[in-house]
């Protein structure tokens, strides 16, 4: 007799993928507008391009990126529901950075062993964070792959497709000598440097009270990510933003040069806006030296805004709490 559930038996679940889909398409569908004309289920989701229809000249930016090993704080605590929402924030800031809004995001979680619950708490912080940034969770997809995946192990990864009038993008092109940098507090170490951290905080109990800190360990990492669209669209409304720099791998020494044009660099006033304690810690225990710290963390900046002089005091009352003169402009040496 043929065997059943061979599939099953090869480690690979397809009613675990059924039951998946059965617990996030509610949260799925909270983000769709009437924009979505078809989402959960489609073999391609479906966006009416028709809401672009009174632009002047729309131009599409999209990008793609992960979480990285931060997965591994969240399945070691066993705490889904943070995760999604710091690949919605971190796609959202990258195509902010050109001056973009978001339209639709798509999502991608593989495993070894498809777990319905983890899942569905993942795409509800996914959903959240599509919410507040006006974005629809258009599709996505789950894969178990044991054999590429170690037991109990994933991978989370996200793309994001968001528009801007050509003639408002942001380019850095026009940033001169002289201009201000504005930085925008982080809410931690958002989703880069995590295997430097781990390696960091390898044997310790991640409900560990550090008097550095202010809650555990584990709640500290697993800050979601910062969403700056609402700052800076405010902002825009008020001042001209020259340019943009997430800072994400490669921290506040490989970012900023992203924003600037050839022969310009960004001069930081180390010192001039507060360091979050989890990074002396880190740096603490690691025996870290400031430039690699610099290298691979925000140190507190999660992004950082090019403006003329002129226009800094402006900018920063605007921003309020949170927001720092931390620099200028200048002409490498």
């Amino acid at each position: 007799m043929a065997a059943k559930n061979a599939y099953a038996n090869a480690g690979v679940d397809i009613s675990a993928a059924n039951r998946t889909v059965a617990l996030i398409r509610k949260a799925v569908q909270g983000t769709h507008g009437p924009e979505v004309l078809a989402g959960v289920g489609a073999f391609g989701g479906l966006f009416d391009a028709a809401l672009l229809r009174d632009a002047r000249a729309p131009v599409l930016v999209s990008s793609v990126d992960g979480v990285g090993t931060k997965t591994k704080i969240a399945a070691e605590l066993g705490r889904y529901d943070t995760i999604g929402r710091d690949l919605v924030n971190h796609c959202v800031n990258d195509i902010l950075c050109q001056g973009a809004r978001p339209l639709f995001f798509m999502d991608y979680v593989a495993s070894a062993n498809l777990q319905p619950e983890m899942v569905a708490a993942v795409v509800r912080g996914l959903a959240e964070a599509c919410r507040q940034a006006g974005c629809a969770l258009l599709g996505g997809e789950t894969a178990e792959m044991p054999g590429i995946y170690l037991p109990d192990e994933f991978d989370l990864a996200g793309a994001i497709v968001g528009w801007v009038e050509r003639d408002e993008a942001v380019d850095g092109s026009d940033v001169r000598p002289g201009d201000a940098l504005i930085g925008l507090a982080s809410s931690g170490p958002h989703t880069n440097g995590y295997s430097l951290i781990r390696q960091v905080f390898a044997g310790v109990p991640l409900d560990r009270l550090y008097p550095e800190l202010d809650r555990p360990l584990g709640d500290v990492l697993l800050e979601p990510h910062r969403c700056y669209l609402h700052d800076v669209q405010r902002l825009r409304d008020v001042v001209r933003v020259k340019g943009m720099a997430h800072i994400t791998g490669g921290g506040l020494v490989e970012n900023p040069p992203r924003a600037l044009p050839a022969g310009l660099r960004a001069a930081f006033d180390w010192g001039s806006w507060p360091i979050p304690p989890i990074f002396s810690l880190i740096q603490r225990l690691g025996n870290i030296d400031d430039q690699e710290m610099r290298r691979v963390f925000n140190l507190g900046l999660g992004m950082v805004l090019v403006v003329a002089p002129e226009d800094a005091g402006r900018a920063l009352e605007t921003l309020g709490i949170g927001a720092w003169m931390v620099g200028r402009v200048e002409r490498e040496a």
